[in-house]
């Protein structure tokens, strides 16, 4: 029987994807490739199809649900999956911002920015 979700560990186990996504992008190169958190966490959802995008928006949702958005509570479980970054207060709702956007997101098909030139 699984805990109630208020008490779920923040766990790889648990949060797959999410430990996927801070490796690879909330490492300790991440300004200098990608400028800040919020720009990373863009930068994957225009890098990841939505396989990966969506449970890795989830996972974050949730993480942040059970942090109460808190960012000292939210920093120590990011770390503890693998994120070698500090969040600011400020950042947290930008990241949740952009993971929104990503699940809302459909592109069409074949999109193209195909401007008349």
């Amino acid at each position: 029987m699984k805990t109630p979700s208020s008490k779920l560990d923040m766990t790889a186990e648990n949060f797959p994807e999410l430990h996927t996504f801070l490796r690879g992008y909330f490492h300790e190169d991440m300004t200098d490739e990608y400028g800040s958190a919020p720009e990373a966490a863009d930068q994957f959802c225009d890098d990841a199809d939505s396989d990966e995008r969506i449970p890795v928006a989830q996972q974050w949702q949730k993480a942040v649900e059970l942090t109460q958005g808190q960012a000292p509570a939210l920093n120590a479980a990011l770390k503890k999956l693998g994120s070698a970054i500090r969040l600011s207060e400020a950042e947290i709702p930008q990241i949740s911002a952009v993971f929104a956007r990503c699940l809302g997101a459909k592109p069409p098909r074949n999109a193209s920015k195909s401007n008349e030139e």
